[in-house]
């Protein structure tokens, strides 16, 4: 799947689908908070593999038990697109498995 860039309309109606999610510094933004380090790892590394398959990977960083994420698609100059999206999405049903 090719990523594309998200005109404001596509951003406002995304926001509105993901529960937590905010524009910060031009990229798609959550920080995650689970109850132990381990929990949070077990979370990316599933989130990994499936953005593994999609050949989109986020940035991330990770304290123990809190993960900070950052996603924009890099081969469309740092842009918000789909796969952003689409990744967000994933990230949160896995969280709310």
């Amino acid at each position: 799947m090719a990523g594309h860039k998200l005109n404001e309309a596509q951003l406002q109606q995304a926001l509105s689908t993901l529960s937590g999610w905010q524009i910060k510094e031009g990229k798609l933004y959550k920080e995650y908070k689970f109850d132990s380090f381990p929990t949070a790892l077990g979370w990316m590394v599933t989130v990994g593999v499936h953005a593994e398959k999609m050949g989109h990977h986020p940035e991330w960083f990770n304290v123990y038990n809190t993960v900070r994420v950052n996603l924009a698609t890099h081969d469309i100059g740092n842009a918000i697109s789909n796969l952003d999206v689409e990744l967000a999405k994933k990230m949160e049903e896995i969280y709310n498995s």
